[in-house]
């Protein structure tokens, strides 16, 4: 029988389906069964806990809680960052940050983690490296909301510029889950791919600019360079929407955005051909 339009779209001339194809392919219809899911994952993540998924909220709260009583009482506002308190910098990081890092770790450790879907149950692959990063966006938008509210008691909101949350956030997830189209099947074949994901998250940390202005940095080389590590971006694009009032557009973060945009075409070819040749086998592996 002769493909359709849409099926024509997602293969190659060979008639094969492609990397994204076969990841659209699953997607399709799921979406209620991946949003009970991200919830169900959270329920279990911290099942036996008295507050149960509230700590998923409650961890990154008591860091920023020791943040803001480091910074503003022990050490009685440390100075400032490019104009603005030390402490409020580090919140408009950290709270990116908590988000990124999760999403990589946890997207790491998708499939591997959730086997079961994989080796009991007839269930699309590609789904769960989805409710495991829509669990992790889930905590974000509450961290979000308490950031928000904490920089309205302070006078820094609200400001139109607050609008290109909905452009960073968005581009956020996007990214991460793609790159779990890589890291996830890679994960799944070797635990030490794994652990070598989790070695590099704290010099990915450093590297990052939450702690630390990276526009500020005089050589133009390390500057630009910086430009190629997406954190970076992400960090830097919640302070200009929520800290700097700083519009998406200008010539320095355009550049900056168009390498982001261009990787993040490339991780969804690397990406879907790991996916497409590895999804077959991990069953066996796992």
């Amino acid at each position: 029988m002769a493909n359709t339009k849409s099926e024509y779209f997602y293969t190659t001339k060979g008639g094969k389906s492609t990397g994204v194809g076969m990841i659209i392919d699953e997607h399709k219809g799921q979406s209620k069964k991946i949003m009970r899911l991200a919830v169900n994952h959270l329920k279990s993540t911290y099942k036996g806990a008295l507050l149960g998924p509230a700590w998923a909220i409650v961890k990154p709260s008591f860091t920023l809680f020791i943040l803001w009583f480091a910074f503003a009482v022990g050490l009685r506002g440390s100075g400032t960052v490019s104009g603005f308190p030390r402490f409020f910098f580090m919140l408009t990081g950290y709270v990116p940050w908590f988000y990124i890092s999760d999403a990589i770790l946890s997207g790491a450790r998708s499939i591997r983690h959730n086997k079961q879907y994989v080796t009991k149950l007839s269930f699309p692959m590609s789904n769960i490296m989805t409710f495991t990063n829509i669990a992790s966006l889930l905590i974000h938008f509450v961290l979000v909301a308490i950031m928000y509210v904490v920089l309205l008691i302070k006078g820094y909101a609200p400001s139109v510029y607050n609008l290109q949350f909905f452009f960073y956030c968005p581009m956020m997830f996007l990214f991460f889950w793609i790159l779990t189209w890589t890291t996830a099947p890679m994960a799944a074949f070797s635990k030490d791919f794994e652990n070598l994901v989790s070695s590099i998250m704290t010099g990915l940390f450093w590297l990052s600019g939450i702690v630390w202005d990276t526009v500020k940095v005089k050589n133009p080389i390390i500057r630009k360079s910086l430009y190629l590590n997406p954190i970076n971006y992400f960090i830097n694009g919640y302070r200009r929407t929520f800290l700097y009032d700083l519009p998406l557009f200008d010539k320095e973060n355009m550049l900056e955005t168009a390498i982001v945009f261009g990787e993040m075409i490339f991780l969804i070819f690397l990406g879907s051909h790991f996916y497409k040749k590895l999804r077959k086998l991990i069953p066996d592996v796992l």
